[in-house]
């Protein structure tokens, strides 16, 4: 037996891996299961054994985009989803590099990685979201929401889990016609502008796209609210003045730990004191982590999804009282299989408008996202904030009866 069906065998109990490696030799790992996938994949080079073992994260996501690990009908969702579903949060597992100096190194670079002082969150920000236009409109809603929509119903379509999302955070801030918001991380601006259409304020919208911030201003003068839906290309460290609301979603993950308290600290003052705080973001279950290599490296450099341990502490050290907790468990997932099937539909636009290897980058990316939030560590958490115990209502009716109101409109 190789050392990597040794690697394989230790993971794969449940379902079946069959491996060609790259002189066409065949050897099989796991146990046909129902609710399991039996995947197939084939080693185009003697390098892709070694580097799957000693990195299986960043070594098996190279081989894969280079076309060096080639997997049976393309199914890259498949193959992931078997190795989580092998060592799912559930059972106590988590797919990693056991070797112990892996793990130390891993920790150390991480923490180096999340140091996102701020001319390096603009580079981090850059390299995600400043990508083509025409990429993001090939996959997202009509309101090009890149972050979870919400389901009421797994059957919902992705415009409407979008929709409803906006309906959940908007009902939870219980807002009233000519307050002031601030949206930090406000994307392409469809939060910023649903705020605005629904309870008539004035919203302020924050990123550091300068993509992101050119499409936004544009569509405020489209819907002729550009007097009152503004954007501006801002560290959220450098904005002044105070505001009644404020929302941030899918911003988060970006700040990095060592930052937590200055964000928390920067909000409490931004916020008037009768103010809230919705904050939106992915987070982990259980204790605090690290960001695998491949993803820091190719996706979200500087990125990196909170235990809730880790934002209660830097919250709670600036006098913000949780005001509600809620967990998405399942969400994002649905939402990132909508985002999948949408990408591999397009698939001949996305290599046209970067190559191959981008589109296989992509699709790794959305499929190791979407094991992660069905079998792995990854959730969402909407937290809300408020200065003053009095200011929210005594009760959550407020929230189902405003949002049973949105829904309707």
């Amino acid at each position: 037996m190789s050392l990597l069906d040794t690697f394989l065998a230790k993971i794969i109990r449940n379902g079946t891996l069959t491996v060609t490696d790259h002189k066409g030799q065949v050897s099989r790992v796991g146990t046909p299961t129902e609710g399991y996938p039996d995947i197939a994949i084939r080693l185009a080079d003697a390098k892709v054994a070694r580097e799957v073992v000693m990195k299986p994260e960043l070594g098996g996501g190279e081989a894969y985009m280079d076309h060096r690990l080639i997997v049976g009908n393309d199914d890259i969702m498949g193959l992931l989803s078997l190795l989580r579903l092998n060592s799912s949060w559930e059972r106590g597992g988590g797919i990693e590099d056991a070797r112990w100096t892996s793990r130390v190194w891993g920790k150390i670079a991480g923490k180096l990685d999340r140091w996102n002082w701020n001319a390096k969150s603009k580079r981090n920000v850059a390299h995600h979201y400043d990508l083509d236009d025409r990429l993001y409109d090939l996959f997202l809603d009509e309101n090009r929401q890149y972050s979870c929509g919400y389901f009421t119903d797994p059957a919902n379509s992705l415009d409407q889990a979008q929709r409803n999302k906006m309906a959940h955070i908007a009902a939870k801030l219980d807002l009233r016609p000519g307050m002031r918001v601030l949206d930090i991380g406000c994307g392409w601006g469809g939060m910023a502008f649903y705020l605005n259409k629904h309870y008539d304020v004035d919203v302020v919208g924050i990123t550091l796209s300068e993509e992101q911030i050119k499409y936004a201003r544009a569509d405020a003068a489209k819907r002729s609210v550009a007097d009152r839906v503004t954007f501006e290309l801002i560290d959220y460290r450098e904005v002044t003045g105070q505001f009644d609301r404020i929302v941030s979603v899918g911003m988060f993950e970006h700040v990095g730990p060592p930052h937590y308290h200055t964000f928390f600290r920067k909000c409490r003052e931004l916020m008037t004191d009768d103010g809230v705080m919705l904050l939106h973001t992915i987070g982990r279950m259980g204790w605090p982590g690290t960001t695998d290599a491949w993803a820091s490296k190719y996706i979200f450099p500087g990125g990196y999804a909170p235990a809730l341990s880790e934002i209660t502490d830097a919250s709670e050290r600036q006098n913000l009282i949780q005001t509600d907790c809620e967990t998405w468990r399942l969400h994002y997932a649905y939402t990132l299989r909508h985002w999948y099937a949408r990408v591999m539909e397009k698939r001949p636009e996305i290599e046209a408008i970067y190559d191959a290897r981008f589109f296989r980058m992509w699709q790794f990316y959305l499929a190791g996202c979407t094991s992660a939030f069905e079998h792995g560590v990854l959730c969402v958490y909407q937290l809300q904030y408020a200065k003053d115990r009095r200011v929210l209502p005594l009760t959550r009716d407020y929230m189902a009866a405003a949002e049973f109101k949105l829904r309707e409109a």
